[in-house]
């Protein structure tokens, strides 16, 4: 697995890319939001298409365990590593990309690995997404948008929210004006700690 990274700070960038497509249009509106990073923030980027990794299987209740190969300690590596963790998904029937779904269902192998302190490390980092899709009404994104804010939540992470963009064939993502405006101080957001809905309304009527 290629990580480019760059030298710095005490935070750093991972992009996971989990579209079918090279340099499709959610990653282009990626890029186009981490140009405006400070060149001292690291920025790794990894696309899981090009990733020999298989399917997830859920181990939690064998005996032995899963052993786990290069590739997916490689990639577990690079998650826990990072302050800043970016999904870049195209929107797949209103939701993320299979690729990418399967690098999050990981995750759930991750916290169960002897040592790793997966949910203890990634608490108190921040999670971004970026997706384009052919519609131009972002609203429909909401079932995207609450998976990652959700899994934000449960692991104690900060929420960035998600960049929109609207684009269908390669490259149109560069003409949605909106979004590559917002893209320029996309990273400049505010990243609440994430929350469950049953927890702000536990907070609203206290």
């Amino acid at each position: 697995m290629t990580l480019d990274a760059a030298s710095g700070t005490d935070r750093s960038f991972l992009f996971v890319l989990g579209s079918s497509r090279a340099d499709g249009n959610s990653e282009i509106l990626a890029r186009a939001a981490a140009a405006h990073l400070p060149s001292d923030i690291p920025q790794r980027w990894v696309d899981l298409n090009r990733l020999d990794l298989p399917d997830f299987q859920d181990g939690r209740h064998e005996v032995a365990g899963r052993q786990a190969d290069e590739v997916e300690e490689l990639l577990l590596r690079a998650t826990v590593q990072a302050t800043d963790i970016v999904i870049v998904s195209p929107l797949y029937w209103y939701s993320l990309s299979a690729q990418t779904k399967r690098y999050l269902d990981y995750w759930s192998g991750w916290l169960n690995v002897p040592g790793s302190d997966f949910k203890e490390r990634m608490a108190g980092g921040t999670l971004w997404g970026v997706t384009a899709m052919a519609d131009d009404a972002h609203v429909v994104a909401e079932g995207l948008v609450t998976g990652l804010s959700h899994s934000a939540a449960y692991l104690r992470m900060r929420f960035g929210g998600v960049l929109t963009g609207t684009a269908s064939r390669p490259g149109r993502v560069r003409a949605d004006e909106s979004a590559m405006t917002r893209a320029r101080t996309f990273f400049a957001s505010e990243t609440p700690l994430a929350r469950f809905p049953y927890e702000e309304a536990a907070d609203a009527v206290a």
